[in-house]
């Protein structure tokens, strides 16, 4: 039994997390994205709660806080810097991630004129994953009374491995992005996660190498007037046998438009993808999201109504997430830089 429970946590461990509001969370997304924005310096906290309705206070939770900011090198080009730290926690056990890591990238202007720009975007990142999990609260087999209860003063006579350690992660974007005008853009680019294949059993004497996480991304801002635009966006995560696909297509409405009052509103739906272990792909989540702008903040919520096998156990209900961004924008004469959904 006891080798049951490490190669649970093993299994789980092999998986990232993920936030539905990805772009809410660049550093996470990709390293390319340290330091492409709008302003100078980027403040950015997301939270995820899932499963509460199945789980209660043992309900997956997700939270995440990044800096990053950029830096001019020469007359177009930006060096960005950054550092973000998360946490995971999940289930009965405590099975928990905690990470910190740093990461920089380098945009270099490959096109454009005037308001007009084309940037081909390079970025590393490196840190270290702590994992962990409490076996005080592991149950086991030889614990029930017999009657069908189980009893947690029968001693389980089990020997269980290591229950925290460290190991090191290391990972690699590219990024190209184009700014057509002050409303107008787009973007796309990809990663590669945990190229180092750190060992995260959690038994000494097996090895269970973190699978390479690939991630595929892309969007843009387009307006259809002065007030409303479409923000389409998609992202890829394959990692081992697990692939996820999250796509979707948002409403934007602008409420202000100047660099000193820019407000707007954007709400839309989502669906996520994913696939089951015959490899296909099935319907995981509706999701409904929303964002605010107003100056240097930027507020979103979205809550994913769950529409998998689990639907009859969830009654429909998923997840729930915030995410906060603030963004400190000293004047500068360099015009438009990069999308501006980041």
């Amino acid at each position: 039994m006891a080798c049951g429970v490490l190669l649970m946590v093993s299994s789980l461990s092999a998986q990232d997390i993920h936030f539905s509001q990805f772009y809410m969370s660049p550093l996470n997304l990709n390293p390319a994205l340290t330091g492409v924005m709008n302003c100078n310096i980027r403040m950015t906290a997301n939270y995820r709660s899932q499963y509460a309705s199945i789980l209660k206070s043992n309900a997956y939770k997700t939270y995440n806080f990044s800096y990053d900011q950029r830096i001019p090198v020469g007359r177009f080009d930006y060096f960005g810097v950054g550092a973000t730290m998360w946490g995971d926690v999940a289930g009965e056990l405590d099975f928990g991630m905690l990470t910190g890591k740093i990461s920089m990238s380098y945009s270099k202007r490959v096109g454009g004129y005037r308001q007009t720009s084309h940037y081909l975007a390079l970025g590393a990142e490196g840190g270290i994953i702590q994992y962990g999990v409490n076996y005080q609260n592991s149950r086991f087999g030889n614990q029930h009374d017999g009657e069908g209860q189980w009893d947690g003063n029968i001693p389980s006579n089990e020997t269980l491995e290591r229950d925290r350690f460290i190991v090191g992660d290391i990972s690699a974007g590219l990024l190209w992005f184009s700014v057509l005008d002050k409303e107008n853009s787009f973007y796309m680019g990809m990663a590669m996660s945990h190229l180092n294949r750190a060992n995260v059993s959690f038994d000494d004497t097996q090895v269970e190498p973190l699978y390479t996480k690939f991630t595929v991304h892309g969007g843009g801002d387009f307006a259809l007037t002065q007030r409303l635009g479409l923000v389409p966006n998609i992202v890829t995560f394959i990692q081992g046998p697990d692939n996820e696909v999250n796509l979707g297509l948002a409403a934007k409405f602008r409420l202000g438009k100047s660099r000193l009052n820019y407000q707007a509103f954007q709400i839309g739906p989502w669906v996520r993808l994913s696939n089951e272990l015959d490899r296909r792909f099935v319907g995981e989540s509706i999701i409904l999201a929303a964002r605010f702008d107003y100056n240097k903040f930027a507020l979103g919520f979205n809550y994913d109504i769950n529409i998998n096998e689990l639907t009859p156990a969830t009654n429909n209900n998923g997840a729930f997430e915030f995410s906060l961004q603030y963004k400190i924008c000293p004047p500068e004469r360099r015009g438009v830089y990069c999308p501006t959904n980041f």
